[in-house]
């Protein structure tokens, strides 16, 4: 029995050793040579994600060296014909959060390996594949390919860690390049925005969110700023307006419903919503004020001096009363009334908009018109 309980003991320490060393094995530690990096940009409300390692140039021969042009076998693993990883470790990959299309090719929403085959010159080919969790290229099978596409690559200043990065960002598009050593390889990623904004309205306004004025209002007016689906938005307007337990019938509600009817050319409904709008209890002189704005910068500045006309005599003390006449005499040529109006807000405004007024005195005095 002794001998059995020396043995078991002996068993279960060193257990206890393999285990222990095992996990020593498995602490973690910095990546010296090829740190991770990720990178990340947000286009509309669609996201685009790049996960990779980092090596550096250290004085070593890059192109056609250490990594190599094409496809090539690297002597491990199953894959006979490899591309590079586009950085080092396990593989690079780029996420989607929404389909988009990659130099004008369509990619579905997802993770990718992403893979570029380094040609001779200024060419190499962009592989997006299935196989995203993959140590390199060392199992890259071509049949896991979802998207090739062959871009040229730039010259660039001395680039020592490879970077990717987003460039020539705007709303609805941007260009991802890698940059390493001194060249860059660009593509550019375009997402159909209002079209994914559309869609995930939709789904919001099923949940808790549809429960505001606020959020149909956010939605529809969306939509009209778009061009897009304007039957449906006059419907998300009218939800705001007079939808049970949240609708709201306020002069932001009115107006935007106003806007969408006049968008789609039913101007005489149009008018008579927004008059209803002017005269609604909740209506105050910022909206009179922003309402004849919006007429003066669609050509209508006769009918913007009307609304200030009003604004006038509805808040006579009110400093953009009298700066909403300048604006409105200005638009229709008139510097001079607009110029004795724009005198009487200077003195009636407050401090923090007092510069600029006197800009707008000045283009008066100048015969200009300062809308």
């Amino acid at each position: 029995m002794k001998v059995k309980s020396v043995l078991l003991t002996g068993v279960l320490l060193a257990a206890a050793f393999f285990t222990a060393k095992t996990a020593a094995q498995t602490v973690t530690l910095p990546r010296a040579a090829s740190p991770a990096g990720k990178v990340s940009q947000t286009i509309g409300i669609s996201k685009i994600t790049i996960k990779y390692s980092r090596p550096a140039v250290n004085g070593r021969e890059i192109w056609g060296a250490l990594v190599h042009n094409g496809f090539q076998n690297l002597g491990f693993g199953p894959a006979k014909a490899s591309p590079w990883r586009a950085g080092a470790n396990e593989n690079t990959t780029i996420t989607f959060s929404h389909g988009a299309t990659l130099e004008g090719k369509p990619i579905d929403a997802g993770t990718y390996g992403l893979f570029l085959a380094v040609g001779e010159n200024q060419d190499a080919t962009l592989i997006l594949s299935k196989d995203n969790m993959s140590w390199g290229s060392y199992f890259y099978n071509e049949s896991n390919d979802v998207l090739r596409v062959d871009i040229n690559t730039e010259e660039i200043s001395m680039t020592e860690r490879l970077t990717f990065d987003f460039i020539n960002i705007d709303d609805k598009s941007a260009m991802v390049v890698l940059d390493w050593e001194k060249r860059r390889f660009p593509f550019k990623v375009e997402f159909d925005v209002p079209e994914i904004v559309y869609a995930s309205l939709n789904e919001e306004l099923k949940g808790s969110k549809g429960f505001t004025d606020q959020s149909w209002n956010a939605a529809a007016n969306y939509l009209l700023k778009n061009n897009l689906y304007l039957d449906e938005a006059l419907a998300w307007s009218e939800n705001a307006i007079s939808a049970p337990f949240f609708g709201q019938e306020n002069f932001n509600n009115l107006q935007l419903k106003s806007q969408i009817l006049s968008a789609k050319g039913k101007s005489d409904e149009a008018e008579t919503v927004m008059q209803e709008a002017l005269v609604h209890p909740t209506a105050n002189a910022n909206n009179y004020y922003d309402y004849g704005r919006y007429l003066i910068g669609n050509g209508q500045g006769m009918k913007a001096l009307e609304v200030f006309q009003k604004l006038n005599k509805k808040w006579p003390d009110h400093w953009l009363a009298s700066h909403g006449m300048a604006r409105g005499y200005s638009a229709i040529g008139d510097f001079k009334k607009a110029l004795k109006h724009e005198r009487i807000a200077l003195e009636k405004a407050p401090d923090t908009s007092k510069q600029f007024l006197m800009g707008y005195i000045e283009q008066l005095e100048a015969g200009k018109d300062f809308n």
